[in-house]
């Protein structure tokens, strides 16, 4: 009965782990089509469009590297896409700082 507990715990967060990509995918794809077809009025999106990204890559990895448990291969897919992650939080950042110091 354990294990099938844990099967639906892992099935439970799957699905949540899909449905935030599908949502989060929507959401920078629509974002990304309304700043490019207006970049000066609609400049504040970049920064919000890589965080989200780095949200999504961060918590990806995250789920990754808590499924792997003895896999080494994917220990370092997981490792690498956090580090992405941090690399887009950290170009989120710096893309705010410099819409808003104009």
């Amino acid at each position: 009965m354990a294990g099938n507990e844990k099967r639906r715990k892992v099935r439970g967060t799957t699905v949540a782990l899909d449905t935030m990509h599908i949502v989060i995918g929507i959401a920078i794809v629509l974002m990304a089509v309304v700043s490019f077809l207006n970049p000066e009025e609609y400049m504040i999106l970049f920064p919000i469009i890589f965080l989200l990204a780095a949200i999504l890559n961060l918590v990806t990895g995250n789920h990754k590297l808590r499924r792997s448990k003895r896999n080494q291969r994917q220990k370092i897919s997981a490792i690498g896409q956090m580090i992405f992650g941090s690399l887009l939080t950290v170009l989120a950042i710096v893309s705010a700082i410099s819409i808003w110091w104009r």
